[in-house]
């Protein structure tokens, strides 16, 4: 019960990394303000709290309904302890010479604009609050190019070092301020925000569900509670002297192309394994 007497504030909290994550928190003690734009989905995850996990609707496109939030969580509860903010989407899904101005601004609300707005309202009811800890998603597609379409990379990019000069400029409060990047995590943010109808949408998931098995070393797809456990490590005082950086949560994806780690795959390593096991004539 690391979290005893604690508040944690999520967003994009309705579903995927969020639910799981506002499970783990108020598993371990929390009270956990759950906030999201999908009313019924947030209202049900609360239902089922006993009180732990309390629904805030919130669109974090909107700096005023991210002000309303951290308001509301810190006189529910006297203050925020610990700040996820996870809400997002795959954003536009265009590459970089045919994506409009509108779908990249759109994207970088969503995902960038909403961490530092969340950062900046929530830090006045963190300050002077031991242990107080930030942890923003950011994502594999920080790092690396082919991993997410570009507006949504290039945003992520922003979380992670948002993530670093946060930590620099809030040290003085007291708050530690530290980026997840998940890999190929199984929920379904990419096919949320794009116009397919409900049986295409169940077809594209199964498919992205299905690569996910085989995507990375680790031969299973990345699962929601795999990111919420990390969360719940950097919120708590084991990580207490850890700030300003990121953790990887890929399973190993990014480690290099798959010739690196999958010996049945094409690659100069494969080709010189073969070579040097091979037994003189």
């Amino acid at each position: 019960m690391r979290f005893t007497g604690k508040t944690a504030v999520v967003t994009g909290a309705a579903s995927g990394i969020g639910k799981a994550t506002c499970l783990r928190l108020a598993s371990e003690g929390a009270t956990v303000i759950a906030a999201d734009i999908d009313d019924a989905g947030g209202q049900e995850l609360a239902g089922t709290s006993n009180g732990k996990i309390i629904f805030k609707h919130c669109d974090v496109c909107s700096d005023p309904d991210i002000k309303a939030l951290m308001d509301f969580a810190a006189e529910k509860t006297g203050g925020i302890d610990i700040l996820f903010n996870n809400a997002g989407a795959g954003g536009a899904p265009e590459p970089i010479d045919r994506i409009d101005a509108a779908g990249w601004d759109r994207t970088m609300d969503l995902l960038l604009r909403s961490v530092a707005m969340g950062i900046r309202h929530a830090v006045p009811h963190m300050t002077g609050r031991p242990g107080a800890s930030i942890i923003n998603t950011a994502s594999v597609a920080a790092l690396s190019t082919g991993m997410s379409p570009t507006a949504y990379a290039v945003a992520k990019g922003g979380v992670l070092h948002l993530s670093k000069l946060a930590a620099a400029d809030l040290a003085r409060h007291g708050i530690r301020v530290n980026a997840i990047c998940p890999g190929f995590i199984k929920t379904n943010i990419f096919t949320a925000s794009m116009d397919l109808d409900a049986e295409k949408k169940a077809m594209a998931n199964g498919m992205i569900a299905q690569l996910a098995d085989a995507a990375q070393p680790v031969a299973r797809g990345g699962r929601p509670e795999d990111i919420a456990g990390t969360v719940a490590f950097l919120a708590s005082d084991d990580a207490g002297f850890i700030t300003g950086t990121h953790i990887l949560v890929d399973g190993g994806l990014t480690i290099g192309p798959r010739h690196s780690w999958d010996p049945e795959a094409p690659g100069i390593m494969t080709a010189l394994r073969a070579l040097v096991e091979t037994p003189d004539a």
